[in-house]
């Protein structure tokens, strides 16, 4: 069984309609381990950490558990992957990014929920070796207005 398709009794209409469904952002957001991930994503710098990131920040996960908590969030549209292009990739590093959509942030926001002061301070205070330091500091690629 696809765990995606555990996340909501949707998931087929939403991929027809492509429509935001709010009620369903907020259950798959606030289960603890999504919810540390997008504390982390909207306390990061660029507002759109790596995998490699997220894993850094979240040990106890693996990336693998991240990667499924990633595609269940994109699944309802809480968060975008943005991919850096085949011929701007560098070996090494990572090429696919993850953030908030529109729709997620402006939800969010009416619900006092992931306050992105409060997260970028903690964020901050986190000490990262040169090796995450490095990946915070790389550009992202341009969000695409589609993915929200």
């Amino acid at each position: 069984m696809n765990p995606h398709s555990e996340a909501t009794d949707t998931a087929d209409n939403d991929d027809e309609s492509n429509e935001f469904e709010a009620w369903t952002a907020l259950q798959t957001a606030t289960d603890h381990p999504r919810a540390n991930l997008l504390a982390d994503i909207v306390g990061h710098p660029q507002k759109a950490p790596s995998v490699k990131e997220l894993d850094y920040m979240n040990p106890a996960l693996g990336e693998d558990a991240i990667r499924r908590h990633l595609g269940v969030l994109q699944d309802v549209g809480v968060v975008a992957e943005l991919v850096v292009a085949p011929g701007d990739r560098v070996r090494g590093y990572p090429y696919k990014f993850y953030r908030l959509t529109t729709s997620a942030r402006e939800l969010f926001d009416r619900n006092d929920l992931f306050p992105a002061d409060a997260w970028q301070r903690q964020y901050a205070r986190v000490e990262k070796p040169g090796d995450i330091a490095e990946l915070e500091a790389m550009p992202r690629p341009a969000s695409d207005p589609s993915d929200d």
